[in-house]
Formats: structure tokens, sequence, C-alpha cells
């Protein structure tokens, strides 16, 4: 049997992997309001956000470091039985969340859910790296990060809606299965990488494979040979670093708005979790457009001639430039739709841009280093993250959100820096020995 385009396939259900990864962790943000009454209902308002905070942290933190390690579990034991560890033991710590009364069992089963959450990332890099040509991993990439904004938008009003027929620990068990069902098709069509894959085409893999031949830049006609560098070696290159800040100052961007959007809702505006329901997956519709029209971008200019080089810097210094009028524009968006629309700006700009951040990895370094540079510049992002997460309840004490916001556009522009300096040219790197 023979499967033509197997290539989408695989990255279809990476994508409807990020789907379930972004359903399982929303789900707590969406029903705090409904849990933290039940869970503390002697508690202060503020004291109710500093849990929430708390926990959020704990996720943020083991998400950081378990980017780090499922990067280097991904490239020692492959992408087919590297998904199958992540997403296996996040679904069953997704269900485990019914089982929590307070702020120490929700921190375990976060700390866990976060570990293995992390691996989606390096191992969709990894993944993009083995089964697209250089010149479609930005669509690729864009296809897979568009599973997290569509997780964004299935995830608050599906779980707003399954609170009316369930429990909160019920709709945990729920959305839990949902992850090991996700499984039987990945085991069924990943059965090898594309030169030994038994169903793809000679035509693909041909395509595939003669598209990831590196070539020297000064002569096309030259191949260059992979560079795989050790973890020391490749920590030591500027342009690793390019990559790892610029993910570290662009990702807490998004988890601003993932971790508050419903907070933000229910605090500026009064929302419970039905309103939070009606309101909460705006802001992912622009998300969504913004991971399709970075990779399809990218790959227009490429095929328009642009060099790599050319094409990453433009498509990431656009979605930066689009996101920081649209932050600053947050300091008084007045009705709840307009504070939505807006959100949906931010996102579409992230994503424009991450979607090539992402794809960095796989420009720079051979296949058997993509994971583990993903995973540092995972760890680093998340970090960044843990950094903003923590801050929000202070910033946002008075209930004005703008000091966060106000954050969020600078480090925009950290980001586009850091890609300019640190990587002066994005090409294959060789070894300096």
């Amino acid at each position: 049997m023979q499967i033509k385009g197997l290539r989408w396939w695989v990255i279809a259900l990476i994508a409807l992997a990020t789907i379930i990864n972004y359903i399982d962790r929303s789900a707590l943000s969406v029903l705090w309001p409904a849990i933290k009454v039940e869970l503390w209902p002697d508690a202060s308002e503020f004291e109710r956000k500093q849990i929430y905070a708390t926990i959020s942290v704990v996720f943020v933190f083991a998400y950081a470091f378990g980017q780090a390690i499922f990067g280097k579990i991904f490239d020692w034991i492959g992408t087919r039985v590297g998904f199958v560890l992540s997403i296996g033991v996040w679904s069953l710590a997704t269900a485990a969340h019914a089982f929590a009364q307070g702020v120490l069992s929700f921190s375990i089963f976060r700390a866990i859910l976060g570990v293995a959450e992390a691996g989606n990332w390096p191992g969709a890099a990894k993944g993009n790296a083995e089964w697209f040509p250089t010149k479609e991993r930005a669509l690729a990439q864009g296809i897979f990060n568009s599973g997290a904004a569509i997780g964004g938008i299935v995830a608050i009003p599906l779980v707003a809606y399954m609170t009316v027929f369930f429990s909160w620990q019920m709709v945990f068990v729920i959305i839990g299965l949902a992850g090991l069902l996700w499984l039987i098709p990945w085991l069924a069509l990943v059965k090898a990488p594309p030169g030994q894959h038994p169903w793809i085409t000679e035509e693909e893999r041909e395509y595939i494979l003669s598209g990831q031949r590196r070539t020297d830049s000064e002569d096309p006609s030259k191949e260059v040979e992979e560079y795989n560098p050790s973890t020391g070696e490749l920590l030591s290159r500027k342009q690793s670093w390019g990559v790892i800040i610029a993910s570290a100052a662009i990702d807490p961007i998004w988890w601003l708005f993932v971790f508050w959007i419903p907070i933000y809702l229910n605090e500026v505006y009064g929302m419970d979790v039905k309103g939070i329901g009606i309101y909460g997956w705006v802001p992912y519709v622009g998300a969504m457009f913004g991971a399709w029209f970075g990779g399809l971008l990218a790959q227009n200019r490429l095929k328009a001639g642009w060099d790599t080089n050319k094409t990453r810097k433009f498509v990431i210094s656009l979605g930066c430039l689009i996101m920081l009028p649209s932050l600053l524009a947050m300091s008084n968006p007045g009705a709840p739709v307009n504070a939505v629309l807006i959100m949906a700006v931010i996102l579409f700009g992230f994503q424009t841009a991450i979607g090539n951040v992402q794809t960095l990895p796989s420009d720079l370094l051979g296949k058997k280093s993509v994971g583990t540079l993903s995973g540092f510049a995972g760890m680093a992002a998340k970090l960044g993250a843990v950094g903003l997460t923590t801050l929000v309840p202070w910033l946002t004490s008075d209930g004005n959100y703008y000091p966060a916001f106000i954050i969020g556009a600078s480090l925009a522009i950290i980001a586009m820096a850091a890609v300019w300096i640190l990587i002066p040219k994005v090409e294959p790197l060789k070894s300096e020995s």
C-alpha cells in the first residue's frame, strides 16, 4: 500500500496532537472561575489570583525543562516513539486533574502535564525536518502551529459547554482520554522516517530527500555536509543564542494570553464561565490565520527567489511589527468585543513570526541536532513565560493589565533584534574546526 502526500498526513496528525495539547492545558483557565470558588471559598480574589499564578508557574517551569529533556529524547529515540511517550503521559496527567484537592495536588499534576506536553514542540520541529524539504518547512510549521490556535478556539467554548453537563472533574477525564485515542492513527501511519517508510511513494521520497540536501550559499552546485555539533559546541555558536534569545523574548507574549485571557475577561468585564466561552475563543482565530499566513508568506517568498535568510528575517520582523501597536492599543480597548479583536490581531502577528522562529533550528543545523536546539530554545521560551506569569498578579493588582502589555511590546522588539544581530545570515552552519 502506498499513500500519496504522506508528509501532509504526518503534519496533520502533529497538528491534531497540538489541538489536543491546547485543549488539555487551557481547561484549567476556563474552569478556574468554578474551581476557585469550590476549593477556596474563603480566599480573597487577589489570593485566588496568586494561587492560579503559582499553579501556572509550576506548569511553565516543568514545561521549560521538559522541552530540553524531550529535545534530547526525540533525537535519541526518534519522532515516532517520542510522540507516543509525550502524548501518552500528558493525557494521563490531564485526567489526573480530576483528583486535585488543593495547591499541592494541582501543582503536581500540572508539573507532570508540563514536562510531557513540552515534547510536542521539539518533536514537531524534528518531524518537520524529517518529512519536509527546506522550501516547505515554514508552511508545515504554520500548519502545526495553527493546531495551537485551533486548540484555543475549540477549548474555550468546548470546555465551557461541557460544564453544562459534567462536573469540572469529569471534564478533565474526558479530554484526557482524547489524547490516548490519538495514539491509534499515529502508530498506524508513522511507521518510519520517509527514507524507510513502506507506504511512501518513490516520487515523494525523492522530493523530500532531494529538497533536504544542503548547498553552499556561494556555490549552489556544491552540497554541504549536515552539521550536527555536540551540545557544548552548539551552545558556543552565537546563531544558537540568536534562536534561544528570540524564543525567550517572543514566547511569553503568547503565554500572557493563553493563561490570562479567561482571567482578564472575568476580572475586567465580570464574565462567568459561560461568558468566557462566548468571547474567549476569538483571539485564537487571529492566531490560526497568522500561523497559515506566516507559513504561506515564507513559502511564497522562497518560490519568488528570496533566500532563506531574507525570508525568515522579513516574516519574523513583520509579525513583531504587527504586534507592537496592537499591544499598546490594549491600554483602553473599551467594550469586550474590541478587546478580543485587538487580541486577535496580536496573536495573528505572534503566529506570523513564531513559525519562522521555530524553523530556524532546521535552517541552521542537521536533523540529528534540530531537536536539541529546539529543546533549549523552548526551555528558554518557557522560562521567559515563567517570569512574566509571575509578575502578572502584581502588575495587575489594581485591575489594570496595561503594564503587562507594555512588557509584551518590549519583548517583541528584543526578539526581532536577536534574530538580526546574532544570526548574521540564516544558512546551514559549518564546523568551525
